[in-house]
């Protein structure tokens, strides 16, 4: 049979948790120009559009360096290629890393949010249903009652034979 009678620390969990107002938390902190920055760079670096830009600009550099007669800044095996992408992946990964720690504390504030929401829904229920619970135990005695007054009153109305 379910459990529908709260604790004391439930109770007093409930208080906190009506008083409080959780929403506020859920206001992200003003970006500073960093993460703002980290976060550009991880959209566009994150899409379908870098890489196909990116694709293009490889195979332009290839192109030229393969097929110049004169001026080749990077001939083949394209150690300055090599280095360039080297230098964007160095760069790149810890400030995508810095958008995706910024964007998991805002998950963790969501989830911790989340949570508390549901605490308070079931610790809200299992008052509603103490209440409930009550009400039809009060109901159920009026009904007694009433059957033993009328259960009385007929036994006096009836006649002893």
């Amino acid at each position: 049979m379910p459990r529908f009678e709260i604790t004391p620390e439930e109770e007093s969990m409930l208080r906190a948790l009506r008083a409080e107002r959780p929403a506020r938390s859920l206001i992200p902190p003003p970006r500073g120009f960093g993460q703002r920055v980290a976060d550009l760079v991880a959209r566009n670096v994150g899409s379908w559009r870098f890489i196909l830009i990116q694709s293009a600009l490889l195979l332009v550099w290839i192109g030229l360096n393969i097929t110049a007669f004169i001026e080749r800044w990077d001939p083949y095996p394209f150690i300055l290629l090599n280095l360039v992408l080297s230098f964007q992946a160095a760069y790149t990964a810890p400030i995508i890393m810095m958008s995706q720690n910024r964007a998991s504390e805002l998950d963790r504030r969501h989830a911790e949010f989340d949570y508390r929401i549901n605490v308070k829904a079931e610790l809200e229920i299992e008052a509603l249903h103490a209440k409930i619970d009550a009400l039809r135990e009060q109901e159920i005695l009026k009904m007694l009652q009433i059957i033993e007054k009328l259960a009385a009153d007929r036994g006096a109305e009836t006649p002893a034979p």
